[in-house]
């Protein structure tokens, strides 16, 4: 059925919005343009960074497309936690022959100047990780024809999103790869996620919201199956990882599916929230250490990051992936589209006639 949801694309097809430069202009084209709904992450950028990225999108498709944004984050991180971890990387920073970066860093992501850029300037979607606006910037966003979608984990928080006033949630199982997408972050609820399906239909019977499902989804079986969940559409963020036009670094690409790299754990050890990653020398040695302090974590871990990419070596940098990570095709991103609709169509054929996946 139409809705102002599926309205903005072909196929109920999100490309999840990497932040740290995976979902770039090129990448977030090719997904609209073939169908998809491509989507911008503003996250670590300037917000003339953000800006010069949403011209070069135009530039390359007049589809539908969206921009994520960062929440800010209340100052709540032990300063002594903190120094502690400091102490801690300091034989990273000796290893990689790079400082340790300002921890004192922005904590709001420049996000008041990128609300102004989008309003202003208004793309087709906007969506929020890390909470929830307030009602009035929703509203804003609204009056400019945007279409507003809030990330959740849990129902209450889907519920806060239809307060506000949001027109979609995008639900997050615990399955997804990168940044838990919580409004809160409590160390006492770490591991304690629900899994998506489980979320889904909570989230369903708590809100009178469309609903985009996100968490581990690499086929087409998978989307269909939380269509007929009751999601209007299913976002995917590994399974672009590897195309062409992502912008994701080498190395990650290729961990993927690499034997060495077995499994994904939530850790905090790269920015002090937890974020599903591939398991590496960094994650073992640290993410039982790293205290609960976005973003400051993340700004003193970067320049380690960058150092152990420069040096081609994996196991000092964040390998984000969901858990169906094994499950990736190198493939063009339009051609994956197009494979991924495919097989949505099919399977769900087969769920109308009775038949399996």
């Amino acid at each position: 059925m139409s809705s102002p949801l599926t309205d903005l694309c072909r196929h109920p097809i999100v490309q999840a919005p990497m932040a740290g430069g995976a979902s770039c202009p090129q990448l977030v084209a090719a997904v609209s343009e073939t169908g998809g709904l491509g989507f911008l992450a503003a996250g670590y950028k300037t917000a003339d960074g953000m800006y010069q990225e949403v011209k070069q999108v135009r530039g390359l498709t007049a589809r539908p497309f969206g921009v994520n944004l960062f929440m800010p984050q209340p100052g709540t991180a032990d300063p002594a936690a903190v120094g502690v971890y400091r102490d801690q990387l300091a034989g990273e920073s000796g290893w990689y022959e790079t400082p340790l970066g300002d921890a004192a860093l922005g904590r709001d992501d420049g996000y008041d100047a990128k609300l102004a850029i989008l309003l202003d300037d208004p793309v087709p979607v906007v969506s929020f990780t890390f909470g929830c606006p307030e009602r009035s910037v929703l509203e804003s966003f609204t009056k400019a024809g945007t279409f507003t979608i809030v990330t959740v984990t849990t129902p209450e928080e889907a519920q806060s999103a239809q307060w506000a006033g949001a027109d979609a949630v995008c639900v997050q199982g615990i399955e997804a790869g990168g940044h838990q997408g919580t409004h809160r972050d409590d160390p006492a609820t770490d591991g304690a996620g629900l899994g998506l399906l489980a979320l889904l239909q909570l989230v369903r019977e708590t809100v009178q919201l469309p609903v985009i499902a996100a968490g581990g989804l690499m086929r087409g079986s998978q989307i269909a199956a939380v269509l007929a969940a009751g999601a209007s559409a299913a976002q995917l963020g590994t399974a672009f990882l590897v195309c062409p036009e992502s912008a994701a670094h080498v190395l990650h690409k290729r961990a993927l599916t690499d034997p060495l790299f077995a499994r994904t754990e939530l850790t905090r050890a790269f920015s002090g929230r937890p974020a599903r990653g591939l398991v590496n020398r960094f994650m073992r040695e640290h993410g039982p250490y790293a205290p609960a302090a976005y973003p400051e974590v993340h700004h003193m871990t970067s320049p380690l990051r960058k150092a152990a990419a420069k040096a081609g070596d994996a196991q000092g940098m964040a390998l984000w992936a969901g858990q169906g990570h094994r499950l990736v095709r190198e493939m063009p991103a339009a051609q994956l589209v197009g494979v991924l609709a495919a097989e949505t169509d099919s399977a769900r054929a087969a769920f109308a006639l009775g038949g399996g996946v």
